[in-house]
């Protein structure tokens, strides 16, 4: 089997999520980086990080990394590159994204037109061919571009990672699946204790975490571009991939998994989504303010995603909401609680310091993710 190095990008200040979960399935860490990781394994890598990682929005099969400042050195070293190795004589081929960061080349579009021009003349001369039908499968390209270094990697992927499939209907201000699992990742929340979401909008938080209770793999009912590529991943290493998924699935846990927001509409798209993601079973979605959470429960976990207030007239009336946000966690005294927000002064209004806080990067948007942790429930005696 031959060997290649991957890259998975993933929202900046997440890196070692990610790194945890490419460990997890036995892979070799190659280098860590700023929103993304490069590991190393055969070709089911191709199957297996697509169909379980849960915090990427995809796998990128690393091409090559080089040093380039003008565009004839760009043109070149991307000639000097074994595309044969990857695209075939019918391979349609494009590069589908550039990026550039503090670099002398730094227009998306030129790099994407030479980079093509570049990988035609490699091919027409390996495959002795004048012109491309590229009537086989596609093979779209991504680079970035960092202090002149460009990364060069083919999109196995397609569609992002984080369209599961199961979340048809969106709330106002959704967070990607992706993030959301990120997110419950960092927290020390296990499948028998009581999660609750009180701004749960279209039930994304509740939904990942429902799916990790339950060892469901994300990709496991979906499919992903590579599957086209007969040159380079055998069609078995999918079939493999989503039988390992689904004979890991748990089938017989129950969970106490709640999610709550203000707008019935959304609640009714939250029950919805969690149909689809075959989840519905294990949480209870109502329409509710928050003012209004409770629970005899203790030890609990409150894991939400509340307003930021992005619009100006949405951020007057975040002091008060914040405010009633701290009044009904402190009445859950023994709960841990974490949310991730844009709104600097989220502590000040809670009226609590946090134990922890993580800058993560949501796209643009700078949020931080607030960690208040609560006393761990006592341990239960051995019977001996």
């Amino acid at each position: 089997m031959a060997v290649y190095e991957y890259i998975s990008p993933c929202h900046f200040g997440l890196e070692a999520v990610l790194k945890r979960e490419l460990q997890d399935l036995d892979y070799e860490i190659v280098q860590v980086e700023d929103g993304r990781v490069t590991y190393r394994g055969d070709e089911s890598v191709i199957a297996r990080a697509n169909t379980f990682l849960r915090t990427t929005e995809r796998v990128l099969l690393k091409v090559a990394k080089f040093h380039a400042e003008t565009f004839d050195e760009l043109f070149e070293k991307t000639k000097e590159l074994p595309w044969e190795n990857f695209i075939p004589r019918d391979g349609k081929f494009w590069v589908a994204k550039a990026t550039s960061i503090k670099s002398k080349l730094f227009s998306p579009s030129d790099i994407q037109s030479i980079m093509k021009k570049a990988i035609v003349e490699r091919l027409k001369k390996v495959y002795h061919l004048d012109w491309f039908s590229e009537s086989g499968a596609s093979y779209p390209i991504r680079v970035t571009f960092m202090k002149d270094e460009i990364t060069i990697g083919i999109d196995t992927s397609g569609e992002s990672l984080h369209k599961r499939g199961y979340r048809r209907l969106t709330s106002k201000a959704p967070i990607t699946e992706t993030l959301a699992a990120a997110l419950i990742s960092l927290t020390p929340w296990k499948r028998d204790r009581i999660l609750v979401d009180p701004f749960c909008g279209s039930g994304t938080i509740p939904i990942e975490a429902a799916m990790m209770g339950l060892n469901m793999a994300p990709g496991r009912n979906r499919s992903f571009l590579a599957e086209t590529w007969d040159n380079l991943v055998p069609e078995r290493v999918f079939t493999e991939a989503r039988k390992e998924a689904d004979d890991l699935v748990l089938r017989d846990v129950t969970m106490n998994i709640q999610g709550y927001d203000i707008d019935k509409d959304v609640i009714g798209a939250a029950r919805q989504n969690a149909i689809l993601a075959g989840v519905d079973k294990q949480i209870h979605f109502q329409a509710r303010p928050v003012a209004e959470l409770s629970s005899p429960k203790k030890y609990g976990f409150i894991i939400t995603n509340p307003p930021y207030g992005e619009r100006l007239e949405e951020k007057a009336a975040l002091p008060a909401l914040y405010k009633e946000m701290g009044a009904a966690f402190a009445k859950l005294d023994t709960w841990s609680y974490y949310l991730i927000t844009s709104y600097e002064d989220a502590q000040k209004y809670l009226g609590r310091t946090a134990d922890k806080n993580r800058k993560i990067y949501n796209g643009m948007l700078k949020t931080y993710f607030y960690q208040f942790s609560g006393p761990k429930p006592p341990k239960t005696p051995k019977i001996q």
